[in-house]
């Protein structure tokens, strides 16, 4: 459907449950926020999903919309979620619109907006507040201002185009406050982070006579630089700094003895095929994988899969 269908159809429901994806980030979580402030300055009765994931950093933008315990919604809407398996923890129902732009969603929803050419689903969220109210508030705009400078790595990312400076420019005129996205998210950072980062730099293992780089970060390194979720926003953009990487994996270990991949590539190099071959999927430079196995083992067999199908593009 159309921004303005879509923005029709919200301003027919009420007892509206927004929900946010597993791991979330600021797209995710910013977008669901905003949009959710603007149902309620409809009338609407709107809340987020509580999801258990969200992180410390963002967590002061959205805790006072999170839905209540006697809270049971009417109409349930998805945003920035590509497929099931993404839905967050303790989530298990039925989806009735899916606002995304993720070219490999799965149309698990009953209506859906899709816009796979948009950098963030911020950028949608916000064409779709504007045609439902009228206009943004300057807290909608900051928050969407986070969504989709995180989303495109503060305009450094190969997603970034034209349409994203529009709107980034329209939010600022609204009143996004630009700086205090910009040191809050990006400038400043905790010092378990910068120790779990100088491990990250130091064993990176590169193939491809550099042009493929893959970074490790393991429980034990956790650990050792007293890391928790709130240190570990986009991780999966370090190893892309090198300078001859045309495609950047990240493995994490995870509790469960599986490993989370995040893949990001350059133009021409298909991140979105080498996730697609273990079940996972995203945007042809960036995507994102689970695989049952140890961070070594998922790292074998990622570069099979990379020599594959990307082995002449490397």
């Amino acid at each position: 459907m159309t921004v303005a269908e879509c923005a029709k159809l919200l301003g027919s429901k009420d007892g509206i449950l927004l929900l946010t994806h597993k791991n979330p980030d600021g797209d995710t979580v910013m977008s669901a926020a905003a949009l959710c402030r603007a149902l309620r300055r409809k009338n609407k009765k709107a809340y987020l999903y509580h999801n258990p994931q969200i992180t410390k950093k963002m967590l002061p933008f959205v805790d006072k919309l999170f839905a209540p315990e006697s809270f049971v919604p009417k109409y349930i809407v998805s945003v920035d979620i590509a497929t099931e398996n993404l839905f967050p923890a303790g989530f298990d129902g039925r989806v009735d619109l899916a606002i995304d732009h993720h070219p490999s969603n799965s149309h698990f929803a009953a209506a859906e907006l899709i816009e796979a050419e948009r950098s963030a689903c911020g950028e949608i969220v916000q064409k779709l507040i504007v045609s439902l109210t009228g206009k943004l508030t300057k807290t909608e705009a900051t928050l969407l201002y986070i969504a989709l400078t995180t989303d495109t790595g503060a305009f450094q990312y190969a997603n970034t185009d034209e349409q994203t400076f529009r709107s980034a420019a329209e939010l600022v005129h609204a009143g996004a406050d630009a700086h205090a996205v910009m040191l809050h998210f990006f400038r400043k950072t905790s010092l378990s982070r910068l120790k779990l980062e100088g491990m990250i730099y130091s064993g990176l293992h590169v193939y491809h006579e550099g042009k493929l780089v893959i970074a490790t970060v393991t429980l034990e390194m956790m650990r050792t630089a007293e890391a928790t979720e709130d240190d570990c926003d986009d991780l999966a953009g370090l190893s892309g700094r090198a300078e001859d990487a045309l495609m950047n994996v990240t493995i994490r270990e995870l509790s469960d003895g599986s490993s989370k991949i995040s893949v990001r590539s350059a133009p021409g190099v298909s991140s979105l095929a080498v996730c697609a071959a273990f079940g996972g999927g995203g945007h042809e430079l960036a995507s994102g994988c689970t695989i049952q196995a140890s961070p070594e083992k998922a790292e074998k067999l990622l570069l099979d899969v990379i020599d594959e199908l990307c082995g002449a593009q490397l």
